[in-house]
């Protein structure tokens, strides 16, 4: 197969400027007259060699756009959570001084018990500062025997516990081990996963043998007599033929040596990848002459080079989907290259004026409480949020 392909020859061009634009993967399609109609392998190929470009350029595009957005929304969130932090603590120890003394404050058994719950709940929020003073409080309030939460946490669980098993239609299995919504939901999601994995498996089981069923039916082909093209035998030729043209070492210019230099390492770089594209479009602009017409390779060639391009569209879909999660969590907003770059610069906009609102409210919060008819009010209202945040946690 490495007859497919132009070789260099002996006296190679000098390498192209690093500056001048690349070779496109449209260059290397297989393109036919007007008048014939392309085989199912052309098609492939051609198909294959889209959707790397496509893939590329959707990895560019949401790189360039993660570069202009990414440091200042990141900024503008930690500067904002900085804030809301050093609030929610002066908030903390406010409401934790007030329920000391419950009679000089005039708070009523049940108020006690909400401002109780707002100080938990605020210690969980600045768990992840290391400060003393959180810290102590977070080891006065584990210590405090407060059986409520017990109750609280065993009801929500048992209402947790009727929806799980609404959803399962079935039982959860030893209900009593599980005294709090995180234990029952926990054991809900294992014992999904089991009825899961016991229907996959009856699934796979119907395929294969649907599967066997089918292929004992099929009559036995003998075609492809000839033996397989080895794809990576065209790849290693292609190889061979830069690394020949790109020796650094026989190029007596000082400033081609360069450049033959840098062109060697991206070759050397694609051939560990088996990255084809990219081994051919540094041939044709080695070479600055035209790979040999790709229409002109046999189907049974074509299909070889489709394997290895298979391959790079798995590999660039790979890191497409971990671009994208990986920039969706950082930057706490869903990101998709296939989704408008406008609309997810304004979800971030969204984001940090949410955070804004966060630092605000905490801030005309701590000015409110301090007035004692006020500090009620406010603390009935944290009861019904909090509520509110249970019956959400739950569903």
């Amino acid at each position: 197969m490495a007859d497919a392909f132009s070789t260099m020859s002996a006296a190679s061009p000098l390498p192209p400027d690093p500056d001048a634009p690349l070779v496109r993967l449209s260059a290397l399609r297989v393109c036919l007259p007007a008048d014939e109609k392309a085989s199912p392998a052309q098609q492939r190929f051609n198909q294959l060699l889209a959707r790397i470009e496509g893939l590329t350029a959707q990895l560019q595009g949401l790189q360039a756009w993660s570069d202009r957005h990414r440091h200042a929304h990141l900024q503008a969130l930690r500067e904002a959570r900085q804030q809301a932090m050093a609030l929610q603590k002066t908030l903390l120890l406010f409401v934790h001084e007030r329920s000391q003394d419950p009679v000089v404050s005039e708070l009523t058994a049940q108020q006690q018990r909400i401002a109780r719950q707002q100080i938990r709940y605020l210690i969980a929020q600045l768990a992840p500062v290391a400060d003393p003073q959180v810290q102590a409080l977070a080891e006065l309030y584990a210590t405090e025997d407060d059986g409520e939460l017990a109750q609280e946490q065993a009801e929500a669980a048992l209402r947790l516990r009727e929806r799980i098993e609404e959803a399962l239609g079935q039982p959860i299995d030893n209900p009593s081990l599980y005294n709090t919504p995180e234990e029952m939901m926990a054991a809900g999601m294992r014992q999904w996963q089991r009825q899961q994995q016991a229907d996959d498996a009856r699934k796979a089981a119907k395929r294969a043998a649907r599967k066997e069923k089918k292929k004992a039916a099929e009559p036995q082909n003998s075609q492809a007599l000839t033996p397989p093209v080895d794809a990576r035998a065209s790849l290693r030729t292609i190889y061979r033929q830069l690394a020949s043209a790109l020796h650094p070492d026989r190029e007596p210019d000082e400033q081609v040596r360069v450049r033959k230099t840098a062109l060697m390492s991206e070759v050397n770089a694609a051939y560990e990848k088996n990255d084809l594209t990219t081994l051919l479009r540094l041939q044709m602009q080695v070479t600055q002459a035209e790979v040999a017409s790709t229409s002109r390779m046999a189907d049974a060639q074509l299909q070889a080079m489709s394997g290895l391009l298979k391959e790079q569209v798995a590999a660039l879909e790979d890191d497409l989907d971990h671009l994208q999660m990986q920039l969706s969590r950082e930057l706490c907003i869903p990101v998709r290259a296939s989704a408008d770059e406008a609309v997810m610069a304004q979800a971030l906009q969204r984001l940090q004026a949410d955070q804004r609102h966060e630092v605000d409210s905490l801030t005309a919060d701590l000015r409110r409480i301090q007035q004692p008819v006020e500090f009620k009010r406010w603390l009935k209202e944290q009861g019904v949020w909090l509520k509110q945040q249970a019956r959400d946690g739950e569903g």
